[in-house]
């Protein structure tokens, strides 16, 4: 097994990624933003600049952290730029020698059930997305986010069956966040959730949050939460998982919530802290990453 994470939370430039990653002693990074541009979308000329400084380093890409079919985007609006996405992002995941890119099923559509949420037309969009990196011998990981596929296990059980290849990312902190379809007076339980779609789980992220007294979330170092971060990584170990885990912070920074901001050095020294810390619980569980 693997550490690696989104150092877009460590440093905004591939420069300060890079220091946080060697400063851990780990080789990997999960590729998002770089100066604020998600790593498919970089103009072409700085994306060779990102792959040379890479290279110098010795450090790779293990997973492409992609925009495609995000919280920022709409089930009801065309995909064009999904699919334009997703076609660049396939020719620069060959050039890094990545096998995996993360991609989300769309949010949901505010204010109405879930059986009103277009989930065929998520499901067709997903097939194409999918087959454009299936087909080139590269790996797409469905995240439970802010999307329809996070609502809960049961809609990711739907989606995997409609979606013939596609597999999981299983985010440990995003179940705190949102709310259970099922019981929508409380928070999705992470365990349960993992519990139920673990058999196509092939990589991890680590992040881990409390719901306040005022029903907000508050992330958290790893392990302090309600993530139930133990229990799954103990799980995991214990079953022979050989896969990657990767850290996602969220104190310092936020990809999506811009309000969330530090000073450089803090940022750095969160996430550098955040990674040793998931060490030591990853050694709890009785393994080591190499």
């Amino acid at each position: 097994m693997y550490l690696t994470g989104f150092a877009d939370e460590a440093a905004s430039d591939i420069d300060g990624q890079i220091r946080a990653t060697k400063a851990l002693g780990w080789s990997r990074i999960e590729s998002r933003n770089i100066d604020g541009v998600n790593l498919h979308d970089l103009p072409d000329d700085k994306f060779e600049e990102v792959y040379a400084k890479l290279a110098e380093a010795g450090v790779t890409v293990n997973c492409f952290g992609s925009a495609i079919a995000n919280w920022a985007k709409s089930i009801e609006r065309p995909y064009d730029d999904d699919i334009a996405s997703a076609r660049r992002a396939v020719t620069r995941m060959k050039r890094l020698g990545t096998k995996f890119i993360r991609i989300m099923s769309y949010p949901p559509i505010k204010d109405k059930p879930m059986e009103e949420q277009m989930a065929e037309e998520r499901f067709r969009r997903l097939r194409e997305i999918c087959a454009l990196f299936l087909d080139e011998g590269l790996q797409p990981l469905h995240e439970n986010c802010m999307n329809y596929g996070g609502q809960g296990w049961r809609y990711t059980l739907r989606m995997l069956d409609a979606v013939p290849g596609l597999k999981l990312v299983f985010d440990t902190g995003n179940p705190v966040n949102t709310i259970d379809r099922d019981d929508p007076s409380r928070r999705q339980s992470a365990w349960d959730f993992f519990d139920h779609v673990r058999d196509h789980v092939l990589y991890i992220h680590i992040k881990d949050g409390v719901v306040d007294e005022n029903g907000n979330t508050k992330w958290c170092w790893c392990g302090e939460g309600n993530g139930d971060i133990r229990r799954i990584v103990a799980d995991l170990v214990a079953r022979g998982y050989d896969g990657g885990f990767s850290m996602e912070p969220h104190m310092a920074v936020v990809a999506h919530d811009s309000s969330v901001t530090s000073e450089a050095d803090i940022r750095f020294s969160n996430y550098v802290e955040y990674g040793r810390r998931f060490e030591r619980i990853l050694a709890e569980c009785g393994a080591k990453a190499c």
